[in-house]
Parts: C-alpha cells; sequence; structure tokens
C-alpha cells in the first residue's frame, strides 16, 4: 500500500554489464532530478530490479568520477512498486542545485567489495536489539516481554535515539517523571472497536504493546533498517490489532535522520483511534533530566520563528494544526541538541500538535481502520548537536515531502 507521493517513484532497468574482471557486476544509469528545491546530503531511493535479490552492496558514480557507498535493501514497507524481484537503492547525494539534473551511473558490487564502517546490529534477545554506527550507538529497540508484575517496565515496546555524536541517550524509558512516557513510541489513549475502549497510550489494565517478531533487520554502508511486529493487546492473548513498525536510520556527518514507518491493521473490525495531542499519536520523549533539571532552557521552532524558552503551543491553538514540522531544542547531559519533527501529508489529518518544556512532543489525528484499509504512517526526526534555523528544518522537510524524482535511462 503506497505510503508517500514522491517515495520510490523511480523502476529502474538493467543498462549492460562492466567489461573485463567486472563483468559478473551489473551496472546501470539513472537520472535525478533537484525539483524547485537546493538539495543537500539528501537520501536517494530507487526500486531496482535485480536477479540476485539477496545483493546489499553498490556504487555510485557521479559524472566527474566521485565515488559514492550505495546500499541495497528490501523494499521499505510501503515503498511503492516493491513486489518480488526488486531491491531498493539507498545514496546519499552531496549537493544538487534546483532546477538541475545529475546522472549517475550504479555498479552492483560482489558482497564484501566495500570497507569501512557502516551500521551493525547486535542484541540480547528478549531484551534490546541495537543499532550501531562505526562501533556508536544510534537505535536500541527495547522489547522485554510484559510481566503483569512488573508492568511499569514491560507495557510499551519502543526505540532509544542515541546522540550523533555517539554513546549519550536523548531518550527516556521506564520510570522518571511521566514513566509512561517511552522514546519514540506509538500509541492512542482511546481505541475503540464493537462495546469496548481500551487505552494503549498509558497502558492501564492489562492493556499492552508486545513483541511479536523482528521481521527485517538490516545494516551496511549507508543506513541501518528495523521492521518490527507489534501486538496491540486488550490484555494477554487478546490482540486487538497487529503493527508492522519499521525505522531506518541514516548517519550524516552533522546529525542522524530516522523515519519511522508504521502499518496498523485490525483483527476485530472496524478500529476507532483517538485521544488527545498529550496522550495519542506519534511522540518524542527527551530523557529525564530534561524534566528534572533543564526544562526551563527547551526551546520550540515551528515554521513562523522559534519561540521563548519554556514557552509551548497545543491543539486546539490553531498555530498548532496541520503544522508540516516543529523542532525541539533541549539540554541533555550538559549539552544543547535539537530533534525536528517532519510530518507527510499523506499522513491522516487534521494534525493536533502537542508540546511540552521537560521534553515530550509530538501529534495525532482521530481515524478509523477498517479491515480493508489499514493505517499507514510515515514521519521522520532528525536530531543534531546544537541548534537549527527555520530554513534548515524547512529544507530537511522538503527533502521528505517533495524529495528529488529519480527516473531510469535507458540504453
Amino acid at each position: 500500500m503506497p505510503l508517500s507521493r514522491g517515495a520510490c517513484r523511480a523502476v529502474l532497468v538493467m543498462a549492460g554489464a562492466m567489461s573485463g574482471a567486472e563483468a559478473a557486476e551489473p551496472s546501470f544509469s539513472l537520472l535525478v532530478q533537484a525539483g524547485g528545491y537546493d538539495r543537500r546530503e539528501t537520501p536517494i531511493r530507487a526500486l531496482v530490479p535485480l536477479a540476485d535479490v539477496r545483493a546489499t552492496r553498490a556504487e555510485v558514480i557521479l559524472p566527474d568520477g566521485t565515488r559514492l557507498p550505495g546500499q541495497l535493501t528490501a523494499p521499505g514497507l510501503g515503498a511503492v512498486g516493491g513486489e518480488s524481484g526488486r531491491r531498493e537503492l539507498h545514496v546519499v547525494l552531496p549537493a544538487l542545485k534546483a532546477g538541475s539534473s545529475l546522472p549517475l551511473t550504479v555498479r552492483v558490487l560482489a558482497e564484501g567489495a566495500v570497507t569501512g564502517s557502516g551500521f551493525a546490529w547486535a542484541g540480547q534477545p528478549g531484551q534490546s536489539d541495537e543499532l550501531t554506527h562505526a562501533g556508536h550507538p544510534v537505535l536500541r529497540y527495547q522489547y522485554q516481554a510484559y510481566d503483569p508484575k512488573k508492568r511499569g517496565d514491560t507495557t510499551k515496546v519502543f526505540h532509544h535515539l542515541f546522540d550523533p555524536i555517539g554513546g549519550h541517550l536523548l531518550t527516556k524509558g521506564p520510570g522518571g517523571q511521566f514513566p509512561h512516557h517511552r522514546g519514540i513510541f506509538f500509541g492512542f489513549m482511546k481505541v475503540s472497536y464493537g462495546s469496548r475502549q481500551v487505552d494503549i497510550w498509558h497502558c492501564k489494565d492489562d492493556t499492552h504493546q508486545a513483541h511479536g517478531a523482528i521481521e527485517l533487520a538490516e545494516a551496511g554502508t549507508v543506513l541501518g533498517r528495523q521492521r518490527l511486529l507489534i501486538h496491540w493487546n486488550a490484555k494477554v492473548g487478546e490482540t486487538f490489532a497487529d503493527e508492522q513498525r519499521e525505522l531506518t536510520a541514516i548517519h550524516f556527518p552533522g546529525g542522524t535522520l530516522v523515519e519511522f514507518t508504521s502499518r496498523l491493521s485490525t483483527k476485530v473490525g472496524d478500529l476507532i483511534l483517538d485521544g488527545d495531542p498529550q496522550h495519542a499519536g506519534f511522540h518524542f520523549r527527551a530523557a529525564n533530566d530534561v524534566a528534572t533539571d533543564t526544562k526551563a532552557q527547551t526551546v520550540f521552532t515551528r515554521p513562523d520563528g522559534a519561540g521563548k524558552p519554556g514557552e509551548t503551543r497545543n491543539w486546539p491553538h490553531q498555530s498548532a494544526v496541520n503544522l508540516p514540522w516543529v523542532a525541539m531544542t533541549f539540554v541533555s547531559g550538559g549539552k544543547t541538541w535539537t530533534v525536528a519533527y517532519l510530518d507527510h501529508p499523506d499522513n491522516p489529518k487534521e494534525a493536533r500538535y502537542s508540546e511540552r518544556e521537560y521534553g515530550r512532543f509530538g501529534s495525532y489525528f482521530k481515524h478509523t481502520v477498517t479491515a480493508a484499509q489499514p493505517l499507514a504512517i510515515r514521519y521522520r526526526l532528525w536530531v543534531q548537536a546544537g541548534t537549527m534555523t527555520v530554513a534548515e528544518i524547512a529544507a530537511k522537510s522538503r527533502d521528505f515531502v517533495t524529495p528529488p524524482v529519480v527516473t531510469m535511462v535507458t540504453p
């Protein structure tokens, strides 16, 4: 089911093969068009038909001979045209001027042909799975099994986010202020089906999110990706919805980009999702030291500019509805960080935003999930040290909402 008008639009064809020693390494050509915006450090993706659906390594060659690392993955959750026999090509383009186009040559490399620092997954089965880049932690999936005797620690599965420099945990786990908050998380306070209503935000009674499976874990030179099956349970053994949740992380010299994609399917007929901006939707919660020590220094930046320290806006105020993005600058571990929250226009609307100076922010929507139409959503988070300007955040949003157009070049 397509999630985005702009994502994965290109379908590429094989355009020949290299000669000599490289004869076994197929190659193809593509054209990237910037559109109406200047691009800098922009992630590009395109679907590629390959005979070897296990290929993971590629090299992208610019017209001037510059060689960039590429990565081939399974099609992402919701990729347009992601049927069997295709791989998803990923590369980060350094720069592209508005209105310009760039021809690229892509070589599919033999396994082991690329060396150097990259992403890797490692975990403690039944507890957590951690993504690292060049040995530094990036994301950690926390999925300890639900235990009614340890409800405060086990009612939600979620992801922790680390700083892009290497090592400081920027998100909150169990405990602390508002113990139901967890790092990068998704849920709704009011979920109705039939005659029942459950709260899978606070996870009252026995309501909880339970880990089902790690369906996919990929790591390479460009990105790390994880796709999960998560059961939304009214009580133990009673699943009312299944969620496929996919997180993709890309490391940049100046920060980390995390894409959050989810597909929620009902198991009980029509499923009505509701709540309020503080207790529903897709949210980020910063580490607990923001709440205890530095909340007066938290600043929210919106399309109309940066607010004052400690100032927040919340729905139903109209300035907190259907925003393309909001960024939160906060102090944790003695340093200043900014997390930009990027919405996508294909997500259900209206999007109602919530900001809290203690480090939680995000948005929610009211929506009905049916058997014929699962809920499909897509967001991005960008994290970096220091502050960001409106122009810098808007550029990240444009790369997400209106990415460069990639088309095939036939021989």
